[in-house]
This record gives structure tokens, sequence and C-alpha cells, in this order.
């Protein structure tokens, strides 16, 4: 079973600034990274098939698969935590801050979100219904 990974994704506002950000950086040719300065311990598990789970203004809203783990490399935050380009939404899940990443259970991690059609339904309105307790 996969383990993932869940870090604060600080200075980005909305899901929809993240996205943008990434597809910028592509655009100028920059694979998608998360770089970081603590190697995990576990990188077997979370290599295989882990995520790491994007926390956006206090709620988890979004995952990017981790298709490789880098270490050694030089400067202030050595390791780089290679992630799959696309951006994956999932069900709003509130989370408190804290520093660095942690790991995250597959049975702690929130359901991606989608509907039946297969289209990602809106973000605003997962929140209102996770907060209602319908969901």
């Amino acid at each position: 079973m996969p383990l993932h990974i869940i870090k604060l994704c600080v200075g980005v506002e909305s899901l929809q600034e993240l996205r943008d950000w990434r597809a910028q950086r592509a655009a100028q040719g920059h694979p998608s990274y998360c770089p970081t300065r603590m190697a995990p311990k576990r990188a077997a598990e979370i290599l295989d098939g882990g995520s790491l789970y994007w926390v956006i203004k206090g709620q988890v809203l979004a995952r990017q698969g981790i298709t490789e783990i880098k270490t050694g490399l030089p400067g202030h935050q050595p390791v780089r935590f290679m992630l799959a380009p696309e951006l994956v939404e999932t069900a709003p899940q509130p989370r408190r801050p804290f520093q660095g990443w942690r790991y995250l259970a597959p049975e702690d991690a929130p359901p991606d979100l989608a509907t039946g059609a297969g289209e990602a339904m809106d973000q605003e309105l997962a929140k209102q219904l996770r907060e209602l307790g319908a969901w």
C-alpha cells in the first residue's frame, strides 16, 4: 500500500493559483517538483504509488503523484520530490498548520474529487457539503 506525503502550499491563495503557477513553470520547461531539506526514510513506500497532498489555506485541496525522490542535491534544500504534472483535486479536508512535510497514511488521505461523469466538482461546493456533514 502506498504511503503519501502532505505539505503546506505556502504563498498560494487558491487551487487555481497553484494550477496557473505549475502551468507557467511547465511552459518554461521546468519539471514539477517540491524541494525540501529532509529525505524520507520510507522512500520505497512513497514510490510505490504515493502522492504529495497540498494544503492550501487550511484545506487539503489537491494531490500530485510522486514519481521520483532525488537526494544529495547541492544547496539549502538537497531533496526533491519529483511530481507528476497533473494536479488531481481532492475532497476538501481541514488541516492545521505544520512545518515541513508529514507522512500521510492512505486511510487518512481525502478521496479524489470527481462526479459520476468524471468532471471535477466545484471546490467551494465540496467545502460547504463537508461543513454541513453531507459528505
